[in-house]
């Protein structure tokens, strides 16, 4: 009886393949939520050790209790104004993403326009999205149009670099095999440099939206937009020297900021990772 060599071998190899345990719902749950809650329980410790020590008089640094005692007061008015920051971010960040995009493929592929522009994308991040502010409110007024500017002027530079930067490490043989398999043009972009590009494309969307984030903040606190926001409600309550308010903003900050990356860039670099064999299919 002859043995076929081919579905041998092939049948070994499926022996080396990983296998990923199965784990219930409840365990992966509790591995990913014991690290968080490990590090918010150290964080309120010392946050209460400094309210013991009277590091800061209680008009200047709230306590725990009270912070959170004025984030629940004030819940209804800090959901209204979470959701009218979050909808301007989100609109601010959709543009960058589309703006990004077409800039980073077009300076990625024409070298005429990566000489012209290429180092002016790096500046361009690295300026301070206040410094653009005085310039929206000419622009724009006080309307979200100045907030989108900003928002934009900031995350597509990042979002641009990092498309640029995948580009650029993208091994030349799957380029040449695109060409041999007839992509041109859009189709090459499409089916084969921007799937090549995407692990580092993803990183730049992150740090795209740590910009957006942040600019629209800042736009929100000094700006004055019109339309009641999570930065109008920070200026306000420092106004009225009002700590506990101020951190009990700071706290939705910062949850919208984990909450983000938790269920959406971490996921997304997870998928993109197992997708190219960077990450242990055992272990993802």
């Amino acid at each position: 009886m002859a043995v076929d060599e081919r579905a041998l071998t092939s049948g070994l190899d499926a022996l080396e393949v990983p296998v990923a345990p199965k784990v219930s719902l409840a365990r992966r749950l509790w591995k990913a939520a014991w690290p968080k809650l490990l590090a918010i329980a150290i964080v309120l410790a010392f946050w209460q050790f400094l309210i013991w020590i009277e590091w800061k008089p209680s008009f200047a640094f709230a306590s725990p209790a009270d912070t959170f005692s004025a984030l629940f007061d004030h819940w209804d008015t800090i959901m209204d104004a979470m959701w009218t920051t979050l909808g301007r971010g989100i609109k601010g960040y959709a543009l960058a993403i589309v703006i990004g995009t077409a800039i980073g493929a077009a300076v990625a592929r024409i070298p005429v326009l990566r000489a012209a522009i290429g180092s002016m994308i790096t500046g361009l991040q690295t300026m301070p999205s206040v410094a653009w502010y005085p310039l929206a409110l000419l622009l724009f007024k006080l309307t979200d149009g100045a907030i989108f500017f900003v928002v934009v002027i900031g995350a597509a530079p990042s979002i641009a670099n990092g498309l640029i930067n995948g580009v650029d490490n993208i091994p030349p043989v799957l380029l040449r095999a695109g060409k041999v398999l007839g992509a041109k043009r859009l189709d090459s972009f499409r089916y084969v440099i921007l799937p090549a590009a995407l692990p580092s494309f993803v990183g730049g969307l992150k740090q795209g939206w740590a910009f957006a984030w942040r600019s629209l903040l800042a736009g929100e606190i000094i700006g004055g937009i019109a339309g009641y926001s999570l930065g109008q409600q920070l200026a306000a309550n420092r106004d009225n020297a009002d700590a506990a308010g101020v951190q009990a903003v700071m706290i939705v900050l910062f949850t919208i900021g984990v909450l983000v990356d938790a269920l959406v860039f971490s996921n997304l670099e997870r998928k993109v990772r197992k997708r190219y064999g960077l990450v242990d299919a055992a272990t993802a």
